[in-house]
């Protein structure tokens, strides 16, 4: 017998997430109840721009309660497919849009209480066509070459997750630009 849900009920309704109350019956025939964040999902992107430099935006993020620097990403809207999220993003956060977006793979963010999956992708051929941001975010563009990035998360530079995740599935592709082993 393996973990089954049994039922789950809502705790709170909000605006990026509910929060729920999910009831499981394990292997071992009890019941548990946990505490799961569900989340409609999100996608991250590395933008590459022509000058072989990744474009990161730092933005104040209430958990850390500090400005992080990180890969532009954003929510999928309903309705809304994972590349044409990506696509949109680039342009609210960077304020350019990529002629190729190459999907590097997916992953969870923090599965052991919350079901937010993120789609990564590398976005290249970057020519400038924004879009408005969202009003809530204030964020600061910043270009750092490829090479520079992996020094920077060796040294503990960048402690935003789904960035250290998407860079690492971007190496090998970044590494094929740069024409090294990063």
């Amino acid at each position: 017998m393996g973990f089954k849900k049994i039922g789950e009920e809502l705790i709170y309704h909000g605006r990026v997430f509910d929060l729920v109350r999910a009831i499981f019956r394990m292997p071992s025939g009890n019941e548990h109840r946990y505490d799961l964040v569900k989340h409609h999902g999100a996608v991250v992107i590395v933008p590459v721009d022509n000058q072989g430099r990744i474009l990161f935006v730092r933005q104040f993020r209430i958990g850390a309660d500090k400005a992080l620097l990180e890969l532009p990403a954003g929510l999928l809207e309903e309705d809304e497919t994972p590349e044409s999220s990506a696509a949109r993003e680039v342009q609210e956060e960077v304020g350019m849009a990529a002629e190729t977006l190459v999907k590097l793979g997916e992953f969870y963010m923090v599965p052991g209480y919350s079901t937010e999956k993120l789609h990564a992708y590398l976005a290249t051929g970057l020519y400038d066509s924004a879009l408005p941001t969202d009003e809530d975010e204030f964020l600061e563009l910043v270009a750092v070459s490829i090479e520079q990035v992996f020094d920077m998360v060796r040294a503990g530079e960048m402690q935003d997750g789904k960035t250290l995740a998407s860079l690492l599935l971007a190496q090998p592709h970044l590494e094929q630009i740069a024409g090294k082993n990063l």
